[in-house]
């Protein structure tokens, strides 16, 4: 990581500023964990996310400068960047870093801890310790689609809320690991090793490597 200290001091379930998004996207990203993100009334307590780091990451949507598409991540820190993919799912990222870098943190999964009764109607006939339980399914539990990208989640009276953990995770806690179904520069996903979850939780996804194709000099892009 960028550092060792937390991005910006945090008051424990106070709502995270932009200040907090504006730093680096390796320091951001796993201090997010065990925050919740609230929308479309449910809550959901991070506990795995992914780190991609704009145009300096070949694994990232921005790597290749800013299109219609990855404009917002381009744009002030602590925005959504929502995106579909495998032409059937949607999933969300929060903008992080300075304006111009477009680095990005994908919400990975997560527990839902309120709005119980919304998540079921939106994930019908799933067990409930898979309603968040990987980047789509997390989309869908909070009702994020295409039409909340770009959505400022630091605006006081946003429709998307986020708020510090409740207690600290503890360092041991935190993992950290090649990224999902990302291959990296030259196909090496072990040289990004920017995946970050807590230990231990039902609600962190499987691991999936990326697969093997034929080395070409272009890596395998996957979520921001």
């Amino acid at each position: 990581m960028a550092g060792q200290q937390d991005p910006s001091p945090l008051e424990l379930g106070g709502r995270l500023s932009r200040d907090f998004f504006a730093e680096d996207v390796l320091d951001v990203a796993p201090a997010l964990l065990g925050a919740t993100i609230s929308h479309g009334g449910v809550t959901v307590r991070l506990t795995e996310v992914e780190a991609y780091a704009g145009t300096a990451d070949p694994g990232s949507h921005a790597f290749r400068g800013p299109t219609p598409r990855t404009e917002v991540m381009f744009g002030e820190a602590g925005h959504l960047y929502v995106y579909f993919t495998y032409g059937m799912h949607w999933c969300a990222n929060l903008v992080c870093g300075p304006e111009g870098e477009a680095s990005a943190v994908l919400l990975r999964g997560g527990e839902v801890v309120a709005g119980d009764d919304v998540a079921a109607s939106r994930r019908a006939g799933v067990a409930r310790r898979d309603w968040a339980r990987g980047p789509a399914r997390l989309a869908t539990a909070l009702g994020l689609r295409g039409e909340q990208s770009g959505l400022d989640a630091c605006a006081p009276a946003g429709p998307v809320e986020l708020r510090a953990p409740a207690r600290p995770s503890p360092a041991r806690a935190i993992r950290t690991g090649p990224r999902v179904g990302v291959s990296g520069a030259g196909g090496d996903a072990a040289a990004y090793p920017w995946r970050f979850w807590l230990d231990g939780e039902p609600t962190v996804s499987v691991y999936r490597p990326a697969p093997n194709r034929p080395t070409t000099s272009r890596a395998r892009r996957h979520p921001a």
